[in-house]
């Protein structure tokens, strides 16, 4: 598969990839409801993309310097998933596998992808 450009230029930045979808955000705060409207906004003008039916497998891993901010890995999954429905699933409920991680990297920032499970 050739590599797929990156949209977006500001915090969240996605690619479609074969089967879903690869999506970053370079910011990490403790208040897990910013991300819903964040990233619902960027799908909705930079990335305007087909919901799918099938099972899905989600990958969230948080990085970060230093001491890991306080956040709760399971309320930002819920703010991730809601803000994917509609424009890479229909609905959460379609979601088979769920890893989140939290992890030390070279900056602040979430990593996720969502792709239909084989």
């Amino acid at each position: 598969m050739s590599e797929v450009s990156w949209s977006g230029r500001g915090k969240v930045r996605a690619r479609a990839i074969e089967g879903g979808v690869e999506l970053t955000i370079d910011e990490i705060t403790t208040q897990a409801r910013v991300y819903k409207p964040l990233v619902y906004e960027f799908f909705r003008k930079q990335l305007p993309t087909r919901p799918r039916w099938g099972d899905f497998e989600v990958e969230i891993r948080v990085e970060h310097q230093g001491e890991p901010p306080a956040l709760d890995l399971d309320n930002l999954a819920k703010a991730l998933l809601d803000a994917l429905k509609g424009h890479v699933f229909f609905d959460d409920a379609q979601i088979a596998r769920l890893l989140c991680e939290r992890v030390v990297g070279k900056g602040d920032r979430i990593l996720l992808r969502a792709v239909k499970s084989s």
